[in-house]
């Protein structure tokens, strides 16, 4: 089994984070939540917030988003905002 689950946070002229994470949080619309390895398919609305992404290193990179999607599959987490 995989040690970390690959992230893409993708906007529509660029590719702003692309690599293995440990935990991602984000900001859904019903509350901030966050998805770690091997996490259940999903897909949600995001709302006004911060994506935050831990990875593997424990180095944190974070993201401001207005709205967005998120999609997990596979072990694949896909951020469009």
């Amino acid at each position: 089994m995989p040690d970390a689950m690959f992230v893409e946070v993708l906007t529509p002229d660029k590719t702003l984070y692309s690599g293995e994470a440990a935990v991602i949080t984000l900001p859904g619309v019903a509350g901030s939540f966050q998805l770690l390895n091997m996490h259940a398919p999903m897909i949600a609305n995001l709302k006004v917030g911060t994506i935050e992404i831990t990875g593997l290193d424990n180095q944190k990179k974070t993201y401001s988003v207005n709205n967005g999607l998120v999609e997990v599959l596979n072990n694949k987490v896909v951020v469009l905002i």
